[in-house]
């Protein structure tokens, strides 16, 4: 898909300005970071086994392998090459492993297996045999767990093809942090195969410090491979949410609408409030007003204690469950809860983003926000203000696809189906 960012002002680790950018997006979801790379002026091919985020991505004009990264890991080239000309233009590898075993709000089978997966980890890169590890994996008890070492996995095939990444990024739920520094360590150690090393930084961020709507965290890592430069984290754009049990946040007036006083000042950004992030679709769902949001979950251990939101504040972490928070005004009267394109725009998506396929709710909780991860992806590959500035400015609308095109790339993701995870058919595309 032709993206709308300006192809002409690369200035990045990569010198050939002319030569594509490709990004595989492992676990890739509905599209956050293919969004992002999206406005970025970045081209992507994304694995994912869900037959409903494949649906959205099919509607979105976003190419696709429907299949499980586990099954295409050794020889990846066969599906790729049915996207892609030139296997080498693949330059960067991203992902966001399944959490839901890692997240404090899962089962928490991941948090008590950290110190066995670090030392799958060790063992994979000393070189042990997969098979035996697959087996051992397989006794975790969630076999999502295993999939936090997949990543790995593919940064060693691709180095063993002689096509190792130039670039990764890895996200997930801030419990993760500590496999994250076993992956810098074994990046930057020169283990892998051929001696390849990476430089990488690994951090828990905080998304509404850079202009996400609601009060996410998010264990990230960025890494480069060695001889491309320092790799940083994204400077911060916006304040952090802070509120207190007993009052409400504060700030000062001149950092909440004034963008160009902020930044002649120095300052950041107010954090976006949900009223601001909605506001394109407040007079069509009549939210004209202030409202609160009370949470799904309990807080303090407290099963009765939902947590409260005004719309003057970010949202919560929008999760798959995000359809069951309730909407009130601050008098207690119930008001219509977030839709799906409300809920996608509280992740910065934009309003038109098409949706499809069954469990939305929970693909738009899955997913990356874009806005976010424009600026991690800007972050490891070097890209300047300007061009950032650019993919922010352009994120308000998403083109409409072809019913066609979503026709061919739903041929194209599916073509192999002894990869496919599910048999077609698959859900209806929703019209837009």
């Amino acid at each position: 898909m032709t993206s709308p960012a300006k192809q002409d002002h690369r200035r990045s680790i990569f010198h050939d300005a002319d030569r594509k950018i490709h990004i595989v997006d492992l676990f890739a979801g509905p599209g956050g970071l293919d969004v992002a790379a999206h406005f970025l002026g970045l081209d992507t091919i994304g694995i994912e086994w869900d037959a409903n985020a494949c649906e959205t991505r099919y509607s979105a004009g976003l190419p696709t392998i429907h299949a499980d990264v586990r099954d295409m890991r050794e020889s990846p080239s066969a599906a790729l090459g049915k996207v892609l000309d030139d296997l080498n233009d693949i330059k960067v590898l991203v992902g966001g492993p399944p959490c839901q075993t890692f997240s404090v709000a899962g089962g928490g089978a991941g948090r008590r297996a950290l110190d066995e997966v670090e030392g799958f980890i060790e063992r994979l890169v000393d070189g042990e045999d997969t098979e035996v590890i697959d087996k051992e994996l397989a006794n975790l008890g969630d076999a999502r767990t295993a999939l936090v070492l997949e990543p790995l996995r593919w940064i060693m095939a691709a180095i063993k093809a002689e096509r190792p990444y130039t670039a990764i990024i890895l996200e997930q739920v801030p419990t993760v942090l500590p496999l994250w520094r076993v992956y810098k360590r074994v990046l930057e150690s020169g283990r892998l195969p051929g001696g390849v090393k990476y430089q990488a930084q690994c951090k828990t961020l905080r998304t509404e410090e850079y202009g996400v709507p609601q009060s996410r965290r998010r264990a990230v890592l960025i890494a480069r491979i060695e001889g491309h430069g320092d790799v940083t984290m994204p400077e911060t754009t916006h304040l952090p949410f802070v509120r207190s049990a007993d009052a409400a946040p504060t700030l000062d007036s001149a950092l909440l609408d004034d963008d160009t006083q902020v930044e002649r000042k120095g300052k950041k950004r107010a954090w976006v409030s949900m009223e601001k992030a909605l506001k394109k679709t407040g007079e069509e769902l009549g939210r004209t007003t202030p409202y609160v949001v009370v949470s799904n979950y309990g807080s303090g251990g407290d099963p009765k204690n939902r947590g409260r939101r005004q719309s003057s504040e970010p949202a919560f972490t929008v999760t798959g469950k995000v359809s069951r928070n309730a909407v009130e005004s601050p008098e207690g009267m119930e008001l219509p809860r977030f839709t799906i394109a409300e809920s996608g725009m509280l992740q910065t998506f934009p309003k038109s983003f098409p949706w499809s396929g069954r469990d939305r709710a929970q693909q738009v909780g899955n997913a990356v926000p874009p806005r976010f991860g424009i600026h991690l992806i800007a972050a490891a590959l070097g890209f300047d203000e300007d061009r950032v500035r650019s993919a922010l400015d352009s994120m308000e609308h998403w083109p409409k696809i072809p019913v066609a095109e979503r026709e061919r790339l739903r041929r194209l993701g599916c073509a192999d189906k002894t990869k496919c995870p599910d048999d077609p058919p698959h859900p209806p595309v929703a019209e837009l």
